[in-house]
């Protein structure tokens, strides 16, 4: 399923690893060292809204990279989807840096 050219797969996967990639940044930067729960964190980054574009920032990175693997195998398509989704978190790192 995840070998398929299609733009809606692209953005399907541009949403959901930075998700994937929030929830592995939770477990190992601030669960295992620190003992801090899910809804705890949320907590903190409503509260420091400063941090937020930052994590957001390191989460795309997992975007970055299943952008490349679809480049690589000419995918071009579902790259494509990512590539936008990546974007629009990008302006929303603007925006709440901004605001």
């Amino acid at each position: 399923m995840l070998n398929q050219d299609k733009l809606p797969l692209g953005i399907l996967l541009g949403f959901l690893t930075p998700l994937a990639a929030f929830l592995l940044y939770w477990l190992l930067a601030v669960y295992m060292p620190k003992d801090v729960n899910l809804a705890d964190f949320l907590i903190y980054l409503k509260n420091a809204r400063q941090q937020i574009p930052k994590v957001i920032s390191i989460c795309l990175l997992a975007n970055g990279i299943v952008f490349y693997l679809y480049t690589r195998k000419r995918l071009d398509l579902t790259a494509r989807g990512i590539f936008l989704i990546t974007l629009l978190y990008a302006i929303v790192i603007l925006l709440l840096k901004i605001i």
